[in-house]
């Protein structure tokens, strides 16, 4: 690793649907992180819509966008006055892109807290620009968070790691499961229906529904994924297994070295360079018009000096008769005058 992305913070994404504990995860993540010397977190909060944040922020969405404002502006629901308001942020993130490299070293993660309607973000356009400004920037892990207690009903799991799976071949990013409130259920349960096919299959024989058929089927599909997906147990409330999940997210950023970096280096690339091109079309397009242009108004057609030479004689020939013309009546009248002068002195 080069000593200048040494040197970068590990942006860590946070999702989970509603009620999973995510916000209360991220206060106790930052709050762990602020009690150790060796780290030096930065939050970031992306959900318009919460009327109270329960950590500092350093980068609120709510200062930039009024989110009532949105959906009385455009006459929007909750859902589209989100997006909306995410849309519009988007549109200023390359500025928060340069405000993080501009805290260099002093920063060690960079924390952020998503709305709680998870689909919002992870399914939305500004949510996909955000992920891969982010992850061609810096070392960036997206985080999972699981409400352990619900998904003791298999089906409820199943349709967590459903949804877990598609975040991550959506992102393709180091991706983590926090189990959140451990402090009420063990997630070992969980941890064994992931390892062992027999024992989920055991688990769903109590359910009699058509679903219960489908998540049977699927949980042999997901053995791959669950085969490379990084698990921890965590509470948000009592702080156990915070600790582990730092590991974890240390772990995930040297896998972001080794396998994600240079694919989203290149992506980077191609997209500055497909920018470039269209700048560069743009210009030519823009030089071409302006030429011709000058083309039109400026510059005279061929034959130009003789048309000009021409007109200059044409020019002198009737000045000349008009002086001419002034010569003849200047004459007449003096004539016409003498004429006068002598009838008077013959009387």
């Amino acid at each position: 690793m080069a000593e200048k992305d040494a040197k970068k913070p590990t942006v860590v994404i946070v999702l989970g649907m509603a009620g999973s504990g995510k916000t209360t995860f991220v206060q106790r993540l930052l709050r762990e992180l602020y009690e150790d010397d060796a780290f030096n977190p930065y939050a970031i909060n992306l959900d318009p819509a919460v009327k109270s944040v329960p950590f500092p922020c350093n980068v609120d969405i709510r200062d930039t966008v009024d989110y009532k404002q949105v959906m009385k502006g455009y006459k929007l629901g909750p859902n589209g006055a989100i997006v909306t308001s995410l849309n519009l942020f988007t549109t200023k993130f390359d500025q928060v892109i340069k405000l993080i490299e501009s805290k260099g070293d002093s920063v060690s993660h960079v924390v952020m807290d998503t709305p709680g309607q998870i689909e919002v973000f992870t399914w939305s356009a500004s949510g996909n620009i955000i992920t891969e400004a982010l992850a061609a920037n810096f070392p960036t892990v997206v985080v999972y968070v699981m409400d352990t207690v619900r998904s003791t009903n298999p089906v409820t799991f199943m349709s967590n790691m459903l949804y877990a799976c598609s975040i991550l071949y959506k992102t393709r990013l180091p991706f983590i499961v926090a189990m959140n409130k451990v402090d009420v259920v063990d997630h070992k349960f969980a941890v064994e229906w992931m390892s062992d096919f027999e024992a989920f299959q055991d688990a769903l024989k109590t359910e009699t529904s058509y679903v219960a058929n489908l998540a049977q089927s699927l949980s042999l599909a997901l053995d791959e994924f669950y085969s490379h997906l990084r698990t921890v147990g965590v509470s948000a409330v009592s702080g156990k297994g915070v600790d582990a999940f730092i590991e974890a997210v240390k772990e995930s950023r040297r896998e972001y070295e080794t396998d994600y970096k240079a694919e989203y280096e290149r992506l980077k690339a191609m997209k500055e360079q497909k920018a470039k091109e269209e700048t560069e079309k743009v210009s030519s397009s823009s030089s071409s018009l302006v030429h011709s242009m000058r083309e039109s108004v400026y510059l005279r057609p061929s034959g130009a000096d003789d048309f000009e030479e021409d007109s200059e004689e044409e020019a002198r020939d009737e000045d000349a008769e008009e002086a001419s013309k002034e010569d003849d009546g200047f004459k007449n009248y003096l004539s016409q005058h003498k004429k006068k002068l002598d009838s008077k002195i013959n009387k």
